[in-house]
């Protein structure tokens, strides 16, 4: 499989990037959910959340390499077999999806980094902070990183099931393309 994108398939590295991504936001959300739910008494009460920000912020520079890349290389055309709208709706909800990933990181850091302390990265290194630059930048940061992963969620799962809906009963390959499996899509 060719690394690069071409006109009609997705490279290995783009497969790669989606993929890496689709495993790890839901992973870091579900982290992120649990840990709230923790009490003082848990033995995970003081270590989920270091495993949640350092999980965030590695996702945060997966997402940027992805945005990076995808500036870098055109996705590959439509398939010929999707209506218009079809097309449009895919387009936006990448485009949201993407949005609110980097949003919900973004606020997250804003969130630890809120003391003007550096975040921590699993101990390995650290992440500086920027100093809080407006009044309450913990709370409204929490409220912005709450809503976005919550539709971010809602939206993976509308993504997920348009792949399904592509597979199961269109028959065409909008699935296999990003599983790097070449087929023609069926009329």
């Amino acid at each position: 499989m060719p690394f690069l994108d071409s006109p009609t398939r997705f490279g290995s590295i783009s497969i790669s990037l989606h993929w890496l991504t689709a495993l790890a936001i839901p992973t870091v959300f579900a982290l992120g959910w649990w840990m709230t739910g923790l009490d003082y008494y848990h033995p995970w009460y003081l270590r989920a959340p270091e495993w949640h920000v350092g999980s965030g912020l590695l996702l945060f520079g997966l997402l940027i390499l992805r945005v990076l890349w995808r500036a870098a290389q055109s996705a590959p055309l439509p398939l010929p077999t999707k209506h218009a709208w079809e097309t449009r709706a895919a387009i936006w909800n990448h485009h949201l999806m993407l949005t609110l990933s980097l949003l919900a990181s973004f606020s997250g850091y804003l969130i630890v980094t809120a003391a003007g302390q550096a975040a921590s990265v699993f101990d390995a290194f650290t992440v500086p902070a920027i100093p809080a630059f407006m009044d309450r930048q913990e709370d409204l940061a929490g409220t912005l990183h709450w809503y976005s992963a919550v539709l971010l969620m809602a939206l993976i799962a509308l993504h997920a099931a348009a792949a399904l809906k592509h597979h199961l009963i269109d028959r065409d390959a909008t699935l296999t393309r990003m599983l790097g499996i070449r087929q023609e899509s069926k009329p």
